[in-house]
């Protein structure tokens, strides 16, 4: 299995696990130039950006440590864009990130991290 189906595999399921969760699916595979967000949700007022990481193994880390400052950073500049539609202009927002397990070709675990990261105030 190589990356890019490991990826769709782990949106996938992710995406599956949210609605099953009761979240609404706004889109998925949001994009601006240098930036994307795997999926965005919506739970009442609140908009939540997913970043999903999926892993066949954690030799080179958690899949969570791969969304570093930078990918933050990035996440919330298109985040930022997103929210300047007018139907999302009064909701909260929320960055969280879902870790797929992959065994085998299969999803072995899903872990979602709520509020994983927030936006920093440069100060």
């Amino acid at each position: 299995m190589n990356n890019s189906d490991k990826g769709k595999l782990g949106e996938d399921s992710a995406t599956k696990y949210l609605v099953e969760k009761g979240y609404e699916i706004v889109t998925r595979n949001f994009r601006i130039r240098s930036a994307e967000i795997d999926i965005i949700a919506r739970s009442g007022d609140t908009i939540i950006f997913v970043e999903v990481k999926a892993r066949s193994n954690i030799r080179h880390g958690l899949p969570i440590e791969a969304v570093t400052l930078r990918k933050q950073k990035k996440i919330i500049e298109a985040a930022s864009i997103f929210l300047q539609d007018d139907n999302y202009a009064d909701c909260a927002c929320r960055f969280d990130v879902i870790e797929i397990y992959l065994e085998g070709g299969r999803v072995e675990e899903i872990r979602h991290i709520e509020n994983a990261f927030e936006i920093l105030q440069e100060g």
